[in-house]
């Protein structure tokens, strides 16, 4: 009588249900699994309900369970493309909110980098402008010395002419073109570049250049290998001996024996009487004393450009020599 009882209220539902909702098949089970299928029509069309229907009473008294299938299969394939569709939103959406961590934290890493490096630029840039306005501020300081040590040394130089011997050479326009010296800020040494001549030999070559006309040369003074000096050029014209500095400066030629060029004493110890003099004469200090060499870098004097310790040492004299 239960079992009976129980199978119409099973078939009540069911019916109700079927007239709600055509279009549905249903599957009836019990705790066991086991049941029968059952077939039947509807809107026009034909759907299968698998029910299986078993014992519905078994040892211990459990109930029937109902359970609803929907038998539609273009509905069902909508849910899956549905479930896919956002299933793929959503994994796309965490790999955009993945890919926008790792540009932020990639822009995070170039921005500190880029701060440090400025840092360190900054703190690089201000420590060597530090050092050249430290060092300005020191050759600043140290030329300043310089100059008034030179020009201690110009107010207290009294040095007087040595012995000169003045032949002064022909007017020609290759060697004693006539023209105005307007100032004298330098004061250039040279050699003869031939060894074994005399002073009186190189003033001869001055003077054949206004007959041979070869080439231009001359300078304002020649000192010999024996110390003598001969004076070409008055010291109101010009010179053609440095051709950057002919109109500001004047020139002395030196003669020597040995093929290295290196001065005799004699010619040595004229020079420095001769410089001495001349520094008197126009308020200048031994920066303003140079070699043809530190104009146009021609090798000349050649041993004091060969030994550059010689040339050093020879403006080292000529300051103990004004003192």
């Amino acid at each position: 009588m239960r079992q009976n009882g129980q199978d119409r209220d099973l078939d009540l539902i069911l019916e109700e249900d079927k007239r709600q909702n055509p279009k549905n098949g249903y599957r009836v089970m019990n705790g066991s699994g086991q049941g029968s299928t059952v077939y039947r029509q509807s809107a026009g069309q034909n759907h299968v309900a698998n029910t299986r229907a078993g014992k519905l009473c078994q040892a211990g008294g459990r109930s029937a369970q109902l359970q609803l299938w929907e038998k539609n299969p273009q509905s069902q394939r909508e849910r899956m493309h549905s479930s896919a569709r956002e299933a793929q939103i959503r994994y796309r959406r965490a790999m955009r909110k993945k890919k926008r961590r790792r540009q932020l934290l990639a822009a995070r890493i170039v921005a500190v980098i880029a701060v440090v490096f400025l840092f360190c630029l900054g703190i690089s840039g201000l420590w060597k402008l530090g050092t050249f306005f430290w060092k300005k501020e020191g050759d600043e300081e140290a030329l300043s010395a310089m100059q008034l040590q030179e020009e201690q040394m110009i107010l207290d130089n009294r040095s007087q002419k040595p012995l000169i011997e003045e032949d002064l050479l022909t007017p020609n326009e290759y060697s004693r073109p006539g023209e105005p010296l307007p100032e004298v800020t330098e004061i250039f040494v040279h050699y003869t570049a031939n060894a074994g001549t005399s002073a009186a030999q190189n003033r001869s070559y001055f003077e054949n250049l206004g007959i041979t006309g070869e080439t231009s040369a001359s300078a304002h003074f020649v000192i010999g290998y024996e110390g003598e000096i001969i004076q070409c050029l008055p010291l109101n014209e010009i010179g053609y001996a440095v051709k950057e500095h002919n109109y500001n400066s004047v020139s002395i030629e030196c003669c020597y024996l040995k093929e290295d060029g290196k001065f005799e004493e004699a010619t040595y110890q004229s020079l420095l009487e001769l410089l001495g003099w001349l520094m008197n004469e126009y308020d200048l200090g031994p920066s303003a004393i140079k070699r043809h060499y530190d104009s146009c870098g021609k090798i000349c004097p050649k041993y004091y450009v060969e030994h550059e310790d010689a040339w050093e040492q020879l403006l080292k004299d000529v300051e103990t020599y004004i003192s």
